[in-house]
Order: structure tokens, then C-alpha cells, then sequence
């Protein structure tokens, strides 16, 4: 049933917030009450195979609710933003032609922001072998240095990104040397397809990272170490971007010879906790955001609090472009 003063045909929902922190299981219960369907924003979600380390949504959830964006790509492939983008659009478009509510879910906030903010996106295709050079460099001299190069080719880019998130400086280094032009001058906003309700879940740092570690034990006993050697096994290459995701990097380091398992998992608790991190970085930048403190409420009470604020008006403010995020 569609809430009174929804508004199908002008309007989206998006469920953002870390990490762990429970968005999953919660857009299902709110697609079915807001007769909404869901469009995964996740930059690994996306692959097919990957299912135990990127916390998919189970069969059963699928069921329950449409997805989109999930398993349209293979992990041998470069997904770019700008493919995000297009798909995601197409899936809000068929989702309002069937009178129902799109519901935007996941903790990739530049992916969120391509849809709602209908972000310009340089459309320059990957350069391998130029990728190739920067991550050898990258691994002679450590990521900084390739933050110090961002930053003095185009500083407003690199104070938007982490100097721990290589793949994006990578990234933003290929778009300004193949455009020769700085990415932060290619990258505007453009008009926005609908008003945006927002709203983001959270709770306290130290109890999410508590969650996060119980997620990586569960992942381990669900598997993670055979999708990763499977993964590998097809000829998925170490260095490739779906690679790069949380638990397969670690894992794979680990049989590999890299490292021993119990480095490799301290590696993925510490780094997905540092992920999470950056993500709060990102989305509190964003003024349109309601936040929803998860820890005090019950599954049914948290469902009936955020549906009522999905059911409201959407907020309007100035999106603040985040730094180092």
C-alpha cells in the first residue's frame, strides 16, 4: 500500500548509511510498504559471482522485492560510473512506468549522487595500460604519492578523496591525463530527475564496528575464503576493480602467499571499519540526509519511523560537496 501524499511519478527514496549497518533488510520492509522497488547502489553489488563478500541480497529478499543493478557484470570487466548511471536511470524510468516507488539503497554515495543529482560524468573510457603504470607506481611508492600528484595536478579532486582510496585517485589521474584537463572541471551537476527523500541510518562508531567484525566471521564461515579462490581460479586478475573490493583484496592477498590468513583477516575488519569511516565522511556532508539513530529502536519500530519520513515531502538543501571523501 502507497502511503497518503506520495507522489510516484516526481519523487525517489534513498536508504544510505555505512557499511553493516543493516540497509539491506530494511529496504526490503520498506519497498513492501511504500509498494516500492529497489535500485542497488553498490560499486560491487554489481558483479555477478561475487555474492558472500559484497552481502547481496539473499534469494529469498529478491523474492520478496525487485532489485536492480545487482549481477550485470562480470568481475573481469571495468563497470564505470557513467554505465551506473545510464542503467540506473533506465531502472528509475521503468520502475515509475509501473506506477511504483523507486527506492535508491546502498553505501556508494558517489553512485547515489550520479542518480539523484544527475552528476555530468567526464565519459573518458579506461586506459589499461596507463592504469597499469599507476598501480606499479602505487605499489613502488605507496598510494600517498599518487595523492600528492592528484593534488598538484587538481587539488579541488584530491581534497575529495581519500589518499587511501586508490582506486579513485588512479581514476581521477587516467580522466585528467587522458582529457588533459583537471576531472573536478569536467564533473557537474546537471538536473535533478526528482525530489529526493533521504534518509541515512547510523549508530555508534564502536557498536558498528563491532557489527562489522561479526560480519566478516559470518562471511568466513558462509564460504568467502572458495568464492574468492573461485574467483581467481576463472582468471579474475588480482589487480581488476571488482578485486579491489573489500574481502576479495585481503583474501586473495592471503592465498596469494602475501601474507598468512590471520593478517589477512585483521587486514579486512580493519579495512572495512576504515571503509565505513569514509563513508560517514561522505554522506554527512549532505544536508538533505535525515539520520536515524538505529540503536535504541526495534526492527519494527525503526521500519515504522523511517517509512513515516519516507512518506513526507522530500527536504531541499544545498548538497555540500564533501572533502576527502
Amino acid at each position: 500500500m502507497v502511503s497518503a501524499g506520495v507522489e510516484l511519478t516526481a519523487r525517489l527514496a534513498v536508504l544510505c548509511g555505512p557499511t553493516a549497518i543493516g540497509k539491506t533488510a530494511l529496504s526490503v520492509d520498506l519497498a513492501e510498504r511504500l509498494d516500492a522497488e529497489i535500485i542497488c547502489a553498490d560499486s560491487r553489488t554489481v558483479y555477478r559471482g561475487m555474492e558472500i563478500g559484497t552481502a547481496k541480497p539473499t534469494h529469498d529478499q529478491r523474492a520478496r522485492v525487485a532489485h536492480h543493478l545487482l549481477d550485470v557484470a562480470d568481475p573481469a570487466e571495468t563497470f564505470t560510473l557513467v554505465e551506473y548511471q545510464r542503467r540506473a536511470r533506465e531502472a528509475v524510468a521503468a520502475v515509475r512506468a509501473r506506477g511504483r516507488l523507486p527506492l535508491i539503497v546502498g553505501g556508494t554515495g558517489l553512485y547515489i549522487r550520479a542518480v539523484v543529482d544527475d552528476l555530468e560524468i567526464p565519459e573518458v573510457p579506461p586506459d589499461p595500460d596507463l592504469r597499469a603504470r599507476l598501480e606499479a607506481e602505487a605499489h613502488a611508492r605507496g598510494g600517498a604519492h599518487l595523492h600528492a600528484r592528484l593534488a598538484a595536478l587538481d587539488p579541488v579532486a584530491a581534497s575529495r578523496i581519500h589518499p587511501r582510496n586508490l582506486r579513485r585517485i588512479i581514476r581521477a589521474l587516467e580522466v585528467t591525463t587522458l582529457a588533459s584537463r583537471p576531472i573536478s572541471s569536467l564533473q557537474r551537476v546537471g538536473t535533478p530527475i526528482a525530489a529526493a527523500t533521504m534518509v541515512g541510518l547510523t549508530m555508534a562508531r564502536d557498536a558498528l564496528y563491532r557489527r562489522i567484525d561479526a560480519r566478516v566471521d559470518g562471511q568466513l564461515e558462509a564460504g568467502l575464503v572458495d568464492e574468492v579462490r573461485s574467483l581467481l581460479a576463472r582468471g579474475i586478475r588480482m589487480r581488476a576493480p571488482a578485486m579491489q573490493g573489500l574481502g576479495y583484496k585481503e583474501i586473495a592477498g592471503w592465498l596469494s602467499g602475501v601474507y598468512n590468513y590471520k593478517e589477512a583477516v585483521r587486514l579486512l575488519k580493519r579495512n572495512t571499519r576504515r571503509f565505513a569511516k569514509r563513508q560517514y565522511t561522505w554522506f554527512r556532508k549532505d544536508a538533505r540526509i535525515t539520520w536515524v539513530d538505529i540503536a535504541p529502536l526495534d526492527e519494527q519500530t525503526l521500519l515504522e519511523r523511517v517509512h513515516a519520513m519516507m512518506s513526507q515531502q522530500p527536504r531541499v538543501a544545498q548538497y555540500d560537496e564533501p572533502r576527502r571523501g
